[in-house]
């Protein structure tokens, strides 16, 4: 799809007066809405297990592997240079490997960006996580954040989940930006990269669930500052499909001691 900017303008204005005039608090249920402990298998099937730190070694890559193996996490989220690593590791696991793209500023060009995404792609990455062009958001070019999106999209020829940086921007650019990644192609919205501080509200899940939800394909993915089963279950009624959190190990470790203390 080629529009102009003036109307992309358009078309977002008319979404967040939609989004914005709904005031329901009720959520499509999900397969993961009624999950009532992490023992149930299908919470582990919601977590991205996420190893993004610039330190991270090979070893501590390996270890993040073995516990998503363990646990049966739906991925290992990692940058593009461990990806190769990961995809090896989990070969044969059910473990999707997952690859940052454009982490975690969203500044590169989309040429740039494209050819990332291919790279992690041919190394393995079943999934990509894309951060998407934050200045342009908010300085209301529309059109060059529909086509950075799209270029990933057609590169990666994979799921493409789009990071909005939600702590960056307001409710009427979380709606716009939710918007416009759904009419990209993307498979998923998600709200922080986890690195320019803030992190997943109950609150962002919910706007950008009713922004995508005219395209019931699109859904949400809730990451950064999400550290505990409770913290999870809040995403999940508000409309999450997917967490990003590198505690994953940690949620169930602990519900298995609980487990084991009776």
């Amino acid at each position: 799809m080629s529009l102009s900017n003036d109307r992309w303008i358009t078309l977002v204005y008319a979404k967040v007066a939609e989004v914005l005039a709904d005031t329901s608090l009720v959520v499509p249920t999900t397969e993961f809405s009624s999950i009532a402990a992490p023992t149930d298998p299908t919470f582990a099937l919601a977590i991205d297990h996420t190893l993004l730190k610039p330190d991270a070694t090979a070893a501590q890559i390996d270890l993040l592997c073995d516990q998503a193996i363990r646990y049966k996490f739906k991925s290992c989220c990692v940058n593009g240079a461990n990806v190769q690593q990961v995809s090896r590791r989990l070969q044969g696991s059910g473990v999707l490997t997952c690859a940052v793209i454009g982490f975690p500023l969203g500044a590169g060009t989309s040429a740039a960006k494209a050819f990332e995404a291919k790279d992690a792609v041919q190394n393995g990455a079943h999934e990509i996580d894309m951060v998407v062009n934050i200045g342009a958001l908010k300085a209301g070019n529309y059109e060059l954040v529909f086509s950075d999106i799209q270029a990933i999209v057609s590169a990666a020829g994979t799921p493409v989940k789009v990071i909005l940086e939600t702590v960056f921007l307001t409710d009427e650019e979380k709606i716009a930006a939710s918007f416009i990644a759904a009419e990209a192609g993307a498979a998923f919205v998600k709200t922080c990269t986890g690195f320019s501080g803030g992190g997943a509200t109950a609150a962002d899940v919910l706007l950008m669930r009713k922004s995508v939800a005219y395209k019931p394909d699109v859904k949400v993915k809730a990451s950064a500052g999400i550290r505990s089963f409770e913290k999870c279950v809040e995403m999940f009624v508000s409309g999450a499909e997917r967490i990003g959190t590198s505690s994953g190990t940690a949620i169930m470790e602990s519900a298995e001691a609980v487990a084991g203390s009776y």
